[in-house]
Formats: structure tokens, sequence, C-alpha cells
């Protein structure tokens, strides 16, 4: 507390001197240090460097996360990978031949709503440098040449329409014709809406693909993550030799609600996961994506061991 000094002056009249401690109400102080600011504010995180796994809330700086091949190393949560980065992750380096790079979508239907299909189209080329929904081309995997088709989710949500219908049948006739194995990569919310019966075509186009694929005897292997539904896990993406799926990724048709709503029934835990999924038979394996290219030579090794024992 400030103390006082009292003393007359010569007029008799008491004077106050100036107090040697000064009062706090005088005091200015650092912003840091100001009265009354006690709560702690929370730091800014530059956007870019740092990511907030959804799982275990572990933040990771991203160099480390893209490394991992975006799987949180606390909980491996796998975090949603581009079609681009997936290829590179799985073909050997500068085999990928891509197909079909220059296809793109039309507006057949001449859509309208909140936005244009075409303004749409053009958004999402603009977002994520790609002309639709899937990437295709022949690769190698370890020492076998494949025809590999990758979907990316984050194109209209991976959604399929014409092109990329037609993309992955040519891939799938490119396969048969050179006697490939054939992997397609699925992540989708289904048909194209933008598109209409178009879209819904694209089922039966790809599958018959796959049916005369089959009857040259020829493996092809189905890969699901994060999420497959509706009409791809309703044509292509249930039709393998041998189906995987990478861990915790949702797969089904219709939602979860709408299921619940139809069948007014409580569902199981875990509903409509690859662990469900794989307990109840529809999925053979599930495969962390760092084991994803190992896993794929042993299985590709024993598909065609038949084939390569008859070449020699």
């Amino acid at each position: 507390m400030a103390t006082q000094i009292v003393t007359k002056s010569k007029l008799g009249v008491d004077q106050v001197e100036p107090a040697l401690t000064p009062t706090t109400e005088h005091l200015i102080l650092p912003k840091k240090l100001q009265l009354g600011d006690s709560k702690t504010r929370k730091r800014d995180i530059p956007e870019g460097l740092w990511t907030k796994c959804p799982s275990c809330s572990t933040m990771i700086f991203d160099k480390e996360l893209d490394a991992n091949l975006q799987v949180c190393s606390k909980c491996s949560h796998h975090f949603t990978i581009g079609s681009r980065e997936r290829i590179h992750s799985l073909v050997e380096t500068c085999s990928f031949e891509e197909m079909d790079a220059d296809m793109v979508s039309v507006d057949i239907l001449g859509f309208k709503g909140a936005s244009t299909y075409k303004s749409k189209l053009d958004a999402y080329k603009k977002k994520s440098t790609l002309k639709d929904a899937v990437v295709t081309g022949i690769g190698k995997i370890g020492s076998h040449r494949v025809a590999l088709g990758v979907m990316d989710f984050g194109f209209l949500g991976g959604s399929m329409g014409s092109v990329v219908g037609e993309k992955l049948t040519r891939l799938i006739e490119r396969g048969t014709e050179g006697h490939l194995p054939v992997i397609i990569i699925s992540a989708s919310g289904g048909a194209r809406m933008y598109e209409g019966m178009f879209s819904l075509m694209q089922m039966a186009k790809t599958s018959a693909a796959l049916a005369y694929h089959a009857q040259a005897r020829l493996p092809y292997i189905s890969i699901l993550t994060h999420p497959t539904t509706a009409g791809v896990m309703a044509s292509y993406a249930t039709l393998g030799d041998l189906i995987l799926a990478e861990p915790k990724a949702m797969i089904g048709f219709a939602g979860p609600r709408v299921i619940k709503d139809t069948t007014q029934a409580e569902l199981p835990p875990g509903f409509q996961t690859a662990e469900f999924l794989l307990d109840h038979g529809l999925v053979d394996a599930i495969v962390p994506r760092k084991e994803m290219k190992e896993r794929l030579v042993e299985y590709l090794n024993y598909l065609t061991a038949g084939r390569q024992a008859a070449a020699r």
C-alpha cells in the first residue's frame, strides 16, 4: 500500500508529498500482465502445419502425417487420401501410365438446382485438379503389371457418373485384353444424381465388363475405403475375387438412419464398418494402408501363380 509523508508548510497548511510507491491505478502494464485478464487465451495455430485427429484428438504435424500416408501414428485413424497420393503409395516409381486423362463429364440432362451441374464440375476441377472422380491406368505393383483404378472422394463425393463408369469399363477391358489383374480402389457416395439414369447405367456396364474379365480367368481385387456406399457398393465394389478394406471404413448401401427407419429395428454395434462386414463374410481381409502394397504383392503372387507357371 502506498505510504504518505505529511509535512507542514510555511503557511501552516498540511501538504501531502508525492507517494514513494505509485498506486496501481496509474500503472500501465503490458497486455500479457494487465490486471483482470486472468483467462488464458488459446494459442492460434497456423493453418497448414498441424491437423487434429478426429479419433484421438492428437495434434499431428502435417509433414509427419504425409510421411505416414495420412494415418495417425497414435491411434491409426485413416484420414481420407487423394487418388494421386494413393497411386504413388502403391505403384513402382514412374511405372504408372494414365488412361483417358482428358475424359470429362457433360451436363446431358441440363440439371438445374441451387447451382448447375456445370458450375459444380468447374468448381471441383479447380479445387481438386482432377477431371473427374476416378484415375485409371496401367502400372506395376512389385513385379506385377496391373490395371489400376482409384476413386477420389474429394471430387463430388466420389460419385459415379458416366465418365467414372466409362473409364472403369475401359480399364477392365484393357486388363482383359492384356491378361492383367484388375484392382479398383473405391471411395464413393454412390451414383451421381446430376446425371439421373445415366449414372445408374454404369452399374450394369462395369459389372458386365467384370463378368468378361472373370470368364478369362483373370483376377480382380476390390479395395473398399471410407466411405464406399450406394450404387458403387451395389456393383463393381463387391464383385472382387478378393475384397479388401481399410480399418474402420464405412461400407454399405443405404445410410444407417434409412435402414433403421425402414426396418424399425435397432442396428447392431459397429454396423456398416469394415470390421462388422469382415465378421459377417462380405470382406475377406482388413489391411492397414501402410501394409497395402506389400499385401497386394502377396495376393497377386497367389492369384497369378497358375498363369505364371503355364507361361514357363
